[in-house]
Order: C-alpha cells, then structure tokens, then sequence
C-alpha cells in the first residue's frame, strides 16, 4: 500500500482531496497463528465434580489484590486511551503489539467494551467495512465476505469486537478499566522560550498541554447530584488519546471539555450521514487536537462539524491506528 486506504482513495472520486499519510495505515500489519487449534477438554463425568471448596474471602482478596494493583501501578502510565469502541480498541493493539515497552491504559465508562460495534445497524448483526481495512481483518483473523462492493462484510460484528477486545487484553502492557468514567482532563502549564519578533527577543510563554485524566467509577459520576463531594483519582500519561464516540451521555466528552475550557473554538456539531465524506474525514482529521490530547473515531465528529457515517466501521478501526501511529510518533518511537 501506499498509505493512503482504499476508502481514502474513493473519497477523492468526490472532490475531497487527502494528503498522503507519512507513515502507511496498515501496511505492517501481519497475520500471526499464535494458538493451538485442539485443546483437551475434562472428561465430563469429573466436571463439576472436580471442584475444591472454596473460601468466600479469599475469592474477594484475589480480586481486591489485582485490581488495586492495577491502579496502584497505573497511577502513571504512557498511554491513556478514553473510550473502547472499534476505534480505541483498534488504536490499544497496534500500540501495544507494535510497541510492547508501552504502558498503556484503556479507560471505558460502560460496563462492556466494545461501544457501538457489537452490532451493525439499526440493531442488525452484520458489520460492513470498507475495502482497504481487510489486512487488518487478516491479522486479527476475523473472516469476511467479498462481494464485490467497495466493501467486505463480516457475519456478525460481535465476532470482530470479542476478537479484537480479547486480542488486546493478551497483551501485558495493557490494563482496562472498564466501569470507569473520565470526569475531567489534568491540563499543565508548561514554559517555553518563543521568539516573538525575529530578532532574537525572546519572551517565555506558557502553553496548555493535557497531562492525564481524572476518573471515577461511572456509577458515581452519575451519582454527584444525589450525594455530597464524592472526590475522583487521576491517572497521568505521556499522551492521552480521547476515542468517546459522538455526543451522548458519555460520547464525545474529551472535545466538550476542551470547548468549556476555550482550549479548542465552538464545537462544529457532528453533520448530516454521509458515509464517504464521513469515513474519509475521520481517518484525514484524526490528530493531535491540543498538546498531548489525540482525538480519533466519531467524537472528531463533533470537534469539527463533520459527516455522521452510520454503520461502516473501516475508518473508525483506521482512525485508531492512525492514533496509534501518531502518538508512537510523539514519543519518538516512531
């Protein structure tokens, strides 16, 4: 490939125009057989019967232990990725397959992984993704159909989700907090040197940059107006890539804060559905928004007026790995 995605390509066919990526999206990617295919499973007459009494306590502490562990160790990390859904799940592999000395973080305010993309439309089960992401699908070994179109389908969208989601949790440099909401953006100032008029006068300025995260678990943040303060924790990052989707009651959270704080000019509004102008535009603008805040998926959307694209899912899973790549780019690893 030649970093530019076949949806990319396509879109052009409309008058948009792109600019080629530096680095190609996809064009690493390979597929690896990593398990055995038959596993023996317990005869059936010792299942059930082979279990040993258990002690309550002890079930409780060996949650307890790893759980506080996890936040405990993660207080500080590399990488904090907002949002599970098909775009920050996509962006969480790339990193930490191609970057494995990365810590990386994962922080999600539902319950269950995966956001929008364990179903395709309009509560169907078939997900659509478009022609160019289909290396990606070899490499996570996710079948699909190709009919022809300018796109492939896979049978149920579910089995890329679960696929993906369990793809990501194997690898050791990544923890999921799930359960767990983001209530606000640790912001630094930071000084630098600026030479404000060319003539070697030089003016110390402060500059904004994000620095991490503040969370709760999501059933207090939706509690704070029936009880007194109910203070958060922090997790501070490297870079902080925001992937909430688009408006909603968690969606898009990063870019509203930003506006709130005038970090960022009003918020476009995500537009009216068109799949190739959306597609291509959420792949083209994912970006570093503010200083060391990536926004990728649909809450770019949001941020900058564009297309709503419906139930197409190839440029969210592009979106996270040009995600991926930037954020190796900012900490020159790239």
């Amino acid at each position: 490939m030649n970093g530019r995605t076949e949806l990319q390509k396509n879109g052009a066919k409309d008058g948009i125009s792109y600019e080629d990526q530096q680095t190609p999206l996809i064009s690493n990617l390979k597929v690896r057989d990593t398990y055995p295919h038959h596993q023996h499973l317990p005869p059936l007459d010792r299942l059930g019967g082979s279990f040993k009494q258990l002690h309550e306590a002890e079930v409780t502490r060996a949650m307890i232990s790893r759980y506080w562990r996890d936040l405990y160790e993660r207080a500080e990390c590399d990488v904090v990725i907002v949002g599970a859904g098909s775009a920050g799940l996509s962006c969480a592999y790339c990193l930490a397959t191609r970057h494995p000395q990365l810590r990386i973080s994962i922080i999600e305010a539902n319950v269950a992984p995966g956001g929008g993309a364990w179903l395709g439309g309009q509560l169907m089960t078939a997900m659509v993704v478009d022609k160019g992401m289909e290396q990606f699908l070899d490499e996570l070994q996710v079948p699909y159909e190709d009919e022809g179109h300018n796109f492939v389908i896979v049978s149920h969208a579910a089995l890329f989700t679960s696929t993906l989601l369990a793809k990501v949790l194997l690898q050791p440099n990544v923890k999921l907090f799930n359960a767990t909401a983001v209530e606000d953006l640790i912001v630094k100032s930071q000084q630098h040197d600026a030479n404000i008029d060319g003539h070697g006068n030089d003016e110390v300025q402060h500059q904004q940059r994000v620095a991490g995260v503040v969370t709760n678990w999501t059933l207090v943040a939706q509690n704070h107006h029936s009880q007194s303060c109910m203070d958060p924790a922090t997790v501070m990052a490297k870079i902080v890539i925001s992937a909430t989707g688009h408006d909603g009651p968690m969606g898009a959270f990063c870019v509203k804060r930003l506006e709130s704080m005038k970090m960022v000019p009003k918020l476009g509004g995500m537009g009216a559905l068109d799949m190739t102008r959306a597609e291509t535009s959420v792949v083209e603008n994912t970006r570093e928004v503010v200083p060391g805040l990536i926004v990728a998926g649909m809450e770019l959307a949001e941020l900058d007026g564009a297309n709503r694209m419906g139930p197409i899912f190839g440029g969210m899973m592009a979106s996270g790995i040009k995600a991926a790549q930037l954020a190796a780019k900012k900490l020159q690893l790239a």
